[in-house]
């Protein structure tokens, strides 16, 4: 199974009593990068979901979204710092005195001053708290790997129709090659003949200079192994694993056996039509660029 390195996911709910409200995203990476940005006070489960992601997903840039709100019976306190809000108090009488300000100090004025007032909750069960927030990653990672899935799919009836593609011009090539050899040895009969008039030459010079430019030109052993390269393709396409880095090596294979091609032949047939692989080649290449 194909997947692609590209997917979203979102989960928007109640789980427990608390809202929480999730969102996973991905796109193309080399490796496999997690990048999570939680509410505040639930830093505790970042490694957890980084464990708990890349356990399903093993390549691809990951950022995922998390906010949760605790249950609304959730224990809260509030803690007056009794000697902030003296220091405060005295330090307004202070001023009223000495500068002869008229002004009274209330209960609010003081409780907006920094630290005066805290609020405390109750410490949360940070089991029963990664609990809940795995059923929301469930929920997301639903989506989100389903996306995946479909779009590797996608990608892999491409990359096949490409390789389908390359191997028809692989076979014109391997049709058409033995034909420039035939059609070397009578250009070069012709040159001779012009060369010399009626006179007679040496056939069995014609011959081995026949066999040296065939052998020059021979590009089988190329195009048995591009044959082999895209098998392993299908391999690989059909592969349970992730396989987007051994995909790419393999591409690289296969574009170093058509510029071998290429610097051989010496037929403009032949070489258009490397010209054509070579396209679908980096066609395949820029898909496979988004493979897990």
């Amino acid at each position: 199974m194909i997947n692609s390195m590209t997917g979203f996911g979102r989960f928007e709910g109640e789980v427990n009593g608390r809202s929480i409200t999730l969102e996973i995203k991905s796109v193309n990476h080399r490796y496999t990068e997690f990048n999570c940005r939680l509410t505040r006070g639930y830093s505790f489960l970042e490694e957890k979901l980084k464990s708990y992601v890349t356990s399903k997903v093993k390549r691809g840039k990951i950022d995922m979204f998390v906010s949760i709100s605790e249950p609304e019976d959730t224990p809260t306190d509030v803690v007056i710092n009794h000697n902030l809000a003296e220091g405060y108090i005295n330090a307004l009488k202070e001023l009223e005195e000495k500068y002869g300000i008229t002004n009274s100090v209330n209960t609010v004025d003081v409780g907006k001053y920094p630290d005066v007032l805290t609020v405390k909750k109750a410490e949360e069960d940070e089991d029963k708290v990664w609990d809940d927030v795995r059923n929301a990653v469930d929920s997301a990672l639903e989506g989100f790997l389903g996306m995946r899935k479909a779009e590797g799919e996608r990608l892999k009836a491409d990359v096949l129709s490409r390789a389908e593609t390359i191997m028809s011009i692989v076979d014109e090539i391997e049709k058409r090659s033995p034909e420039t050899v035939e059609e070397y040895k009578t250009r070069l009969k012709q040159k001779i003949e012009e060369f010399l008039g009626s006179g007679e030459y040496d056939e069995q010079r014609v011959i081995t200079e026949v066999a040296i430019y065939a052998d020059k030109v021979a590009v089988d052993e190329e195009t048995v192994r591009l044959r082999s390269h895209f098998e392993q393709l299908n391999t690989y396409l059909n592969s349970d694993e992730p396989v987007g880095r051994s995909i790419d090596f393999l591409i690289q294979e296969m574009n170093r056996e058509a510029n071998t091609i290429g610097s051989k032949v010496k037929d403009a047939e032949i070489a258009q039509k490397v010209v054509r692989i070579k396209n679908e080649i980096e066609k395949i290449r820029e898909q496979i660029q988004n493979i897990e």
